[in-house]
């Protein structure tokens, strides 16, 4: 049995991150994981939990190359899309296709959809090269189900601002594009969802973050039922 990919997409401030968090915690709390172990005894932890980049020990040095923000550490556009790649290539590679293989069920921060989004349309990098990039890296895996978390860009910065403010870091060398370059991400986001409605799942995320969450688990509720019928038979 194949596992499923579940990707959490979303420009800055979108709170892509905090749903993926809350989603871990609902699968949680609602018996859901523990209804997979049940299914898939052979996995230790039928749940991985990832991001892009960053996902292993490699993209963790990768993703400090990305978001740094030191002027002598400034990153062509097609440097920068190489180095996603080669973090994407790892990650699949290593984590992702592994727990597949056997089952499981995977939520990921930031997948393919986001290197269109922000190198394609974003940085202005031609969309063939993206795909074939992606392709290699992927070596042709998709996400089962995305969830595209829609934000007003100058809502989703100011949220940005106000996090780091009360953390006391500051924006990293994506959060520091003009806004024109952020608009033209969103742009791509909802160009994806438009060309791929059976995949990828538009959410309002300028309402609560609880009403986000809580429609966002009606989706996974749904979801989960069809891929895993085996679980009604516990």
């Amino acid at each position: 049995m194949k596992g499923k990919l579940i990707v959490f997409e979303g420009g800055e401030g979108s709170g892509k991150t905090t749903q993926l968090q809350r989603s871990q915690q609902w699968l949680e709390s609602s018996g859901w994981l523990a209804r997979l172990q049940q299914v898939l005894p052979s996995l230790a932890n039928p749940l991985l939990v990832t991001r892009e980049p960053g996902g292993t020990t490699l993209g963790i040095k990768l993703r400090q190359l990305l978001l740094s923000s030191d002027p002598e550490d400034a990153i062509q556009s097609r440097t920068e899309l190489l180095l996603f790649a080669a973090d994407r290539a790892q990650h699949v590679a290593t984590r992702l296709q592994p727990h597949l293989e056997a089952g499981g069920l995977i939520l990921c921060d930031r997948f393919t959809d986001s290197t269109v989004a922000y190198q394609g349309y974003g940085r202005g990098l031609s969309l063939v090269l993206i795909d074939q990039l992606n392709q290699i890296a992927t070596d042709g895996l998709t996400s089962d189900l995305t969830l595209w978390l829609d934000l007003d860009v100058e809502m989703g910065l100011e949220r940005s601002r106000q996090r780091l403010q009360q953390s006391g870091g500051g924006l990293d060398r994506i959060e520091r594009g003009e806004i024109a370059f952020h608009q033209r991400v969103q742009q791509g986001f909802q160009a994806l969802s438009q060309a791929a409605p059976e995949r990828i799942v538009t959410i309002d995320a300028s309402q609560p973050e609880a009403m986000v969450a809580d429609k966002i688990q009606r989706i996974l509720e749904e979801k989960l039922w069809q891929w895993y019928p085996q679980v009604s038979m516990l």
